[in-house]
């Protein structure tokens, strides 16, 4: 491929000072390497107010489509990415992810890794990795109001903040339980580290297919956050005796208000999100570095001569 024909979309949070700079920064790189930048029209206004000289830059949608783009350069945080991701849904650019909010777990790289994660975007020196999304349909009666889908979670809220919702849980198309809560969130194996972490779920390794459902204080004996197969849907249904009206989100960023009788029937999309990797190393070693994880004392395995010594005499 020349690089010419080459597109690469720079997606920043240009609502802030250092992640502007950084977004200026890479498309200084890009350019320089004889390339077209491709930004939003979010980002490309608040660009070229801050460097009137930036140029070329190629809008998205307009002067490149998202099926046309090789790789999706991310600058920011988690909400970034995810923002970054809607962005290039409809195509198989893989996104790349450098930190410059607070935890940042898609990310790739830190800021300081920043000019070495262009260049190896620009080689194609890097290995992708897929995700898992979740598909999410509103039902009301026999119609479909509302659908999208998620890479981190769908969640289903209360509106107001007195009110509880009433829901029924069901999955493989079966009730399995009935109870009052604040809300209940869906999540792929990637949001198990989001808001179903902070309401107490468990962390499911990536690798792994599986769907999560973490009730929000919820008021029953059976309200424990499951872990299911890919191909079970879930469903959550607002029971007309609701207090309120609830709310579906999706990644935080997405939404759509739920009258009572709703039905909220989430699955795994065809569809993954495919993330840029530059050094794929262990799960375990995101989670001890993101979350600062005591791992003091730890001396490792044991060498392969004294693992087999030890199996021998067991």
């Amino acid at each position: 491929m020349t690089d010419a024909a080459r597109h690469l979309l720079v997606v920043a949070h240009t609502g802030r000072a250092d992640s502007l700079d950084a977004g200026i920064h890479v498309c200084r790189r890009l350019i320089d390497a004889g390339l077209t930048p491709v930004v939003s029209d979010d980002e490309l206004a608040d660009l070229r107010a801050a460097a009137p000289d930036l140029a070329p830059l190629a809008l998205l949608g307009v002067d490149v489509q998202a099926s046309e783009l090789e790789l999706v350069i991310v600058l920011g945080g988690d909400g970034t990415i995810l923002r970054a991701a809607e962005l290039a849904r409809g195509c198989d650019a893989p996104l790349i992810g450098v930190n410059l909010g607070h935890v940042g777990f898609l990310a790739e790289a830190e800021r300081e890794d920043l000019d070495e994660t262009v260049q190896r975007a620009l080689d194609g020196d890097y290995v992708v990795e897929e995700r898992m999304t979740l598909s999410v349909r509103v039902k009301h009666g026999d119609e479909v109001v509302y659908e999208t889908w998620a890479l981190n979670e769908a969640t289903v809220e209360k509106a107001s903040r007195e009110r509880s919702l009433e829901v029924v849980v069901e999955v493989d198309q079966r009730p399995l339980s009935t109870f009052g809560c604040d809300g209940v969130v869906i999540s792929t194996p990637t949001g198990s580290t989001a808001y179903a972490f902070s309401a107490g779920g468990p962390v499911v390794w990536p690798g792994l297919q599986a769907i999560l459902m973490v009730p929000l204080s919820a008021h029953a004996l059976f309200a424990r956050p499951l872990v299911v197969a890919p191909d079970s849907p879930l469903a959550i249904e607002l029971l007309e005796r609701s207090q309120g009206v609830g709310v579906l989100w999706c990644d935080g960023r997405r939404t759509f208000e739920l009258p009572p009788g709703a039905r909220v029937v989430v699955r795994r999309s065809p569809k993954p999100v495919r993330l840029a990797r530059l050094a794929p190393r262990p799960f375990v070693d995101r989670l001890v570095n993101k979350f600062g994880l005591p791992v003091d004392g730890w001396r490792g395995p044991a060498s392969e001569g004294a693992a087999s010594e030890e199996r021998g005499r067991a």
